[in-house]
């Protein structure tokens, strides 16, 4: 019954992305695919409910299908309504919500769910790919419309908290992997966001 309902789910999210796959270049159907196999990896080191961690894994980023630039509440409406349609309780659904919302980036605490850590870690690993500051960023500043100092700027106060924390990656196996990843990525933005403190650098990126 569950597995129908997450290939109902699956099926029907992935003719909404490609029917507006123009709009998403970043947080497209190409993040989902990653972030639903990487998650159900690392849900399987520690148990996590497999069920739940697929069903928000594939909704998590429906938010950016209503506004450029938004936070996950945006896309609740929107979730709930497709998640009712694929057969989900309201039971299920207050869940799924809640892990969504744990493993938000902006959001993150020391103590959130198995589901929450695994949707988390897969997450942030499609941020820290060495691939994604060359193929990715510019992709998120033309879907978010914004720049790159507004995009360093949310790197860097979201993400070197979480570093300083120790819950960059909350799954052991999954931090010993790629936290080095998540470093190299993050000293790249802490200095993207210095070089944008040089005039001549404006000057440079404003032609």
């Amino acid at each position: 019954m569950q597995s129908e309902k997450t290939k109902r789910l699956e099926l029907e999210l992935k003719k909404i992305y490609q029917k507006h796959g123009k709009r998403l270049p970043f947080h497209g159907w190409h993040h989902i695919e990653f972030v639903h196999s990487k998650s159900l990896e690392f849900a399987g080191f520690i148990k996590a409910n497999i069920f739940l961690v697929e069903s928000a894994v594939l909704c998590h980023d429906l938010n950016y299908l209503v506004k450029p630039n938004s936070d996950p509440e945006l896309g609740e409406k929107l979730r709930r309504k497709i998640l009712i349609n694929c057969g989900y309780s309201l039971n299920e659904i207050g869940k799924i919500e809640s892990i969504i919302m744990e493993s938000h980036t902006a959001y993150r605490g020391r103590k959130i769910s198995p589901e929450g850590k695994a949707l988390s870690d897969a997450d942030s690993l499609f941020k820290v790919l060495p691939i994604s500051p060359i193929l990715f960023s510019n992709q998120y500043i033309i879907q978010n419309k914004v720049d790159i100092q507004k995009l360093s700027k949310k790197i860097t106060s979201e993400q070197n908290k979480l570093l300083a924390k120790n819950i960059y990656f909350y799954i052991p196996a999954v931090r010993k992997r790629y936290l080095p990843w998540a470093k190299t990525n993050l000293t790249l933005w802490n200095q993207v966001s210095e070089a944008l403190k040089d005039k001549d650098v404006l000057k440079l990126i404003s032609k």
